[in-house]
């Protein structure tokens, strides 16, 4: 009777501890994982498939996370993710790699499909850096069910030879020396150069990327959730900044009022350096100083992003400061305009990638010429010099094929006209520049503008900068 009592007893405080265990690991993952429209596990799961589908037969992948990159002495920038390796994962710490593996293969006495080689949990550390998910939490997490710690794993344990081919992007393998933080990472790099070097196995560093942008071009519903949010907070930021906009705004205010309407509304990160671009910047495409002075005088090039759970938008707005476009300015910008329309209506599946910046250049290369601003038609490069469309998803310049549009892809769709100062036109055009770039879903049927709930025609901006600011 005795001995039947204490085994209860010690069954009852197994259970007891088996539960307890669980709540302490589901609090942890609570801390560590505070947003819960994060990529599923069918998700990443889907994704890793499908890319085994593209490998060729007795191959094998390995997809490395960034290293941690220095922003100067002992501060390092935020970490952001190689974007490759959260969308097979949904992972954001560094320090890790996936070896994905065609066929079944035999490790350490278990058959497997997948490996995910990870940091371990470190408490010294996590008091600094924050939480870190562990090897043991993985598989509830990640779905990946066989992980090993980095420190522990050994390219030894591989017979390498015994694979046709192993997969890698060549990027991925360059050492960023940064203190001890990269160095679980870097010992890995250095390894498989080692193995690459002894000729173990034969390798390809182009096709990888290849497969990736099979696979990322073309979105998939719950990836849509997720850039239809990053565009919408865009959008509202643009809009908030076209009510907020007055002469005597420095450059760095406009951008301080989209990234906040970015952060308020849940954006992780700003997907690229916030373009705010007022009179002669308005002709640098790219410009990211953001210190000038606006006066009544300039236009503004505002061209932002949102992030939102790794996914970007990208959307620009051109805004006159004293809420109403010159004679000058409205020519151009309705110019513009009239290309991008034609533009988003090129994009059609099945069409070439390029048919959107042909359609464009079309228009413009006719409206500077019948402006007087160039006298033939190759000098429209003078003041249209970029491409018309880029993909669009985890990266600003997502990763495609660039061939036939697809059903399923997002596109930018972004015609510019950019006149500096000193051009080779009547002075009463320069430093007027104008972009005007939405975000284009392609379908089936007809192109869809997710990103058109900014005013973009001249009425439409002109009445939107009358209404009152929260600012």
């Amino acid at each position: 009777m005795k001995t039947r009592f204490l085994i209860t007893i010690l069954l009852s405080l197994f259970v007891i501890s088996v539960f307890a265990q669980e709540d302490i690991v589901q609090k942890y993952l609570n801390q560590y994982q505070y947003d819960k429209d994060r990529l599923s596990i069918e998700f990443t799961k889907g994704r890793r498939d499908a890319l085994r589908d593209l490998m060729t037969d007795n191959s094998v992948s390995i997809i490395l996370t960034n290293p941690i990159r220095n922003r100067s002495n002992d501060v390092d920038f935020q970490y952001h993710q190689d974007p490759n390796f959260y969308y097979l994962t949904g992972f954001k710490e560094p320090n890790a790699a996936l070896l994905l593996f065609k066929s079944p293969i035999t490790y350490k006495g278990d058959t497997i499909i997948e490996l995910l080689v990870m940091q371990t949990r470190d408490p010294k550390r996590e008091v600094w850096d924050g939480r870190r998910l562990g090897v043991s939490n993985a598989a509830s997490f990640l779905g990946i069910n066989s992980v090993v710690a980095i420190s522990e794993f050994d390219f030894k344990d591989f017979s390498w030879a015994n694979f046709n081919q192993l997969f890698y992007i060549e990027q991925n393998l360059l050492v960023d020396q940064n203190r001890k933080v990269n160095e679980e990472l870097n010992n890995f790099k250095k390894e498989l150069i080692t193995l690459f070097e002894k000729r173990k196995i034969k390798s390809d560093s182009k096709k990888l990327i290849n497969y990736m942008a099979t696979l990322r071009e073309v979105k998939l519903e719950e990836e849509m959730v997720f850039l239809k949010k990053a565009i919408d907070i865009t959008c509202n930021a643009q809009m908030e900044l076209m009510k907020s906009l007055k002469d005597g705004m420095a450059e760095y205010q406009t951008e301080a009022i989209l990234e906040y309407v970015f952060k308020n509304e849940g954006a992780e990160f700003t997907g690229f350096p916030s373009i705010q671009g007022g009179g002669e910047n308005s002709c640098i495409l790219h410009y990211t100083t953001n210190r000038k002075v606006l006066n009544n005088e300039h236009l503004l090039v505002s061209d932002i992003g949102a992030e939102y759970r790794g996914y970007t938008a990208d959307v620009t707005r051109t805004l006159p400061v004293d809420g109403v476009f010159s004679e000058e300015e409205k020519v151009i910008y309705n110019l513009v305009l009239k290309a991008q329309n034609a533009g988003i209506r090129e994009a059609l599946a099945g069409n070439p990638f390029r048919a959107t910046h042909e359609a464009t250049t079309e228009i413009i290369t006719d409206g500077l010429l019948k402006l007087g601003i160039i006298t033939e038609e190759k000098q429209v490069r003078n003041y249209f010099m970029h491409g018309t469309s880029h993909y669009l998803g985890l990266d600003v310049h997502d990763l495609g094929t660039f061939g036939p549009l697809k059903s399923g892809s997002v596109i930018t769709v972004e015609p510019g006209i950019y006149i500096a100062e000193g051009s080779d036109c009547d002075p009463k055009w320069w430093n007027i520049g104008v972009r005007i770039e939405d975000d284009i879903l392609i379908t089936d049927s007809e192109p869809i503008n997710l990103s058109k709930a900014a005013p973009r025609t001249v009425e439409e901006i002109e009445r939107m900068m009358k209404m009152e600011s929260k600012f």
